[in-house]
C-alpha cells in the first residue's frame, strides 16, 4: 500500500466528526505545501509496539538527536487523537516562536514549542494555522 492509500485508510478509520476535520486539515495543508513529500507513521516502533498516535506527515526534515544520530522524518505532522487534533511543526529553533506569533490569533488552541492542539476546527482560525504550517516548512 502506498503512502496516499495509507493516509486515505487512516482518515477513513477515524470517527466522525474527526474524520471530516482531519480530511479538511489534510486538504488545507496540501494547499499550503503543494507537491511536498507525504509520509504516514502508523504510531508503531520497530517491535510493532504502539508508541504514538498515527500521523500524516508533510515535507522533509532531518532530526538530529543529542547523541549525534540523525533520522529522516516529516516536518509537519497531523494526528487525530482522543481529545482532538494535534499539528506538529518540527525543526523550529526558537521554541517560543509558535506561541508568541500564532498563539493568540489561532483561537482555542494549546501551543507549545512544536505542537498546536485543539478540539475541533471550529475552535481555530484555519488561515492562521496555515500560516504557522507555512512558516514551519520554511524555517527549520
Amino acid at each position: 500500500m502506498n503512502v496516499e492509500e495509507q493516509i486515505k485508510e487512516y482518515i477513513a478509520s477515524l470517527p466522525e466528526p474527526k474524520r471530516s476535520e482531519v480530511q479538511e486539515l489534510h486538504r488545507a495543508t496540501l494547499e499550503v505545501l503543494p507537491g511536498c513529500r507525504l509520509w504516514f507513521f502508523d504510531g508503531k516502533n520497530s517491535e510493532n509496539k504502539v508508541v504514538a498516535n498515527p500521523n500524516i506527515g508533510y515535507g522533509f526534515f532531518v532530526m538530529e538527536y543529542a547523541d549525534g544520530k540523525t533520522k529522516e522524518w516529516f516536518q509537519i505532522g497531523i494526528s487525530g487523537n482522543k481529545t482532538g487534533i494535534s499539528v506538529y511543526i518540527l525543526g523550529i529553533k526558537d521554541k517560543t516562536y509558535l506561541a508568541k506569533t500564532f498563539g493568540e490569533k489561532l483561537g482555542k488552541a494549546s501551543v507549545t514549542g512544536y505542537c498546536i492542539k485543539f478540539k475541533t476546527l471550529k475552535d481555530i482560525d484555519l488561515t492562521i494555522l496555515q500560516s504557522a504550517i507555512r512558516y514551519g516548512s520554511q524555517n527549520s
